[in-house]
C-alpha cells in the first residue's frame, strides 16, 4: 500500500471511530430531562373549569433534546364520575429543542366530566429518557363553582370624558397624550369572601404578561388601583368605584393617574415610575388582575392602549 492509500484508510478510520464514539454518547448518555417553575391552572390553583381557558407553564431542561412534550388528564384509581372521559395534549413544536419554556391555555373540553383528575406532564427526551410529574387537578362544572368571579364593567376616561366603555373605544386609535387625567371603573360580579383587584399599565416592550397578583412584578408595572374586600358573606358584586345607594353618597372614588406622573397608585405605598418602566411613547397593557383568595380562584383581562408622550 502506498503512502497516499495509507493516509486515507487512516484518516478513514479516526473519522469512523469518531463517528461511533459520538453516536454511543447520544445513545449512552440517559441524562433525565428536568422541569423547574410547573403551573398547572390560573395562578397554579390545579383548577378547571369545564369549557373555560386552563393554564399551564414548565421550564423544560432536556436530557439531550427534547423528543415529546405532553400531558395526560387521567381519571383517578378508585374516583367515580359521570361518565368516561380523559385528555391528551401534546405540543410538538419543541421537539430538537434543549430547553423551552411551555406557557399554554387551552379549553377544558365541554365534554369532560367534573371531578379530581391525575395531571400528568411527560417529556420524553431524544436519549430515550423519560420524565413524569404528577399533579392533582379539579375539574368543576361552572355551575358548581364556590365563587365565579367576572368582569362585568371596564370603563375608562381621559379627564373624565369616556375613552373605554362597554367593550369597545370610544373613538378608535386615540391615544392617551402626556398630562392627560386617566382614570378607571372595574367591576368584578360573583365574589366572596376575600379578595383583592389590581388595575396596572405595563409597557409591552417589558414582554411581561402576568396572570395572577401573586406574580407582579412591580419593577414592571404601573398601578393604577389596588383594592380589596374582606370577609363578604355572601356573593356581590364588588367594584374600586363604591357608592352607598341608601345615603346616595360616595364611599370611595376612583384615583386618577396622570400620564408622566412621578410615582403610581399603588397602596400603601406609591412606586416611583422609573427604570424600564418610565414613561414612553408606545404600546401599553392595562390589565385587570383580581384573585379571591377565600377559594383561590383568579381571573385577568388585558386590553392594549397607546400612549403618545411626546
Amino acid at each position: 500500500m502506498n503512502m497516499s492509500k495509507f493516509a486515507i484508510a487512516i484518516l478513514f478510520t479516526v473519522l469512523s471511530l469518531g463517528a461511533c464514539k459520538k453516536d454511543q454518547s447520544v445513545e449512552g448518555d440517559k441524562t433525565h430531562p428536568k422541569a423547574d417553575n410547573i403551573e398547572v391552572g390560573t395562578a397554579n390553583n390545579e383548577t378547571g373549569v369545564i369549557g373555560r381557558d386552563f393554564h399551564f407553564n414548565a421550564e423544560i431542561i432536556a436530557g439531550y433534546r427534547i423528543d415529546v412534550v405532553q400531558i395526560k388528564i387521567t381519571p383517578r384509581a378508585g374516583a367515580t364520575y359521570s361518565r368516561p372521559w380523559d385528555y391528551t395534549v401534546e405540543w410538538p413544536e419543541y421537539k430538537g429543542a434543549k430547553n423551552a419554556t411551555i406557557h399554554k391555555h387551552f379549553d377544558i373540553p365541554t365534554t369532560a366530566a367534573e371531578g379530581i383528575y391525575d395531571f400528568l406532564i411527560i417529556v420524553k427526551d431524544e436519549n430515550g429518557s423519560v420524565l413524569e410529574v404528577k399533579k392533582t387537578i379539579r375539574i368543576y362544572d361552572p355551575g358548581n363553582l364556590p365563587v365565579d368571579p367576572t368582569l362585568s364593567v371596564l370603563n375608562l376616561h381621559i379627564g373624565g370624558t369616556p375613552y373605554y366603555r362597554n367593550g369597545a373605544f370610544v373613538t378608535a386609535g386615540l391615544k392617551l397624550k402626556k398630562n392627560d387625567v386617566f382614570s378607571a371603573q372595574a367591576a368584578i360580579e360573583n365574589v366572596i369572601g376575600n379578595g383583592k383587584l389590581y388595575l396596572l399599565m405595563i409597557n409591552k416592550k417589558e414582554n411581561y404578561r402576568p396572570e395572577s397578583i401573586d406574580n407582579i412584578d412591580f419593577s414592571k408595572v404601573i398601578v393604577y388601583d389596588v383594592y380589596e374586600h374582606k370577609d363578604w358573606p355572601s356573593a356581590g358584586s364588588f367594584s374600586n368605584f363604591v357608592f352607598n345607594l341608601a345615603t346616595f353618597q360616595t364611599v370611595r372614588n376612583i384615583p386618577d393617574l396622570s400620564i408622566g406622573a412621578a410615582i403610581d397608585n399603588n397602596a400603601p405605598t406609591p412606586n416611583p415610575i422609573t427604570g424600564t418602566k418610565s414613561w414612553t411613547s408606545g404600546d401599553y397593557y392595562f390589565v385587570v388582575l383580581y384573585k379571591n383568595q377565600t377559594y383561590n380562584l383568579s381571573l385577568y383581562q388585558y386590553l392594549e392602549l397607546g400612549i403618545d408622550f411626546n
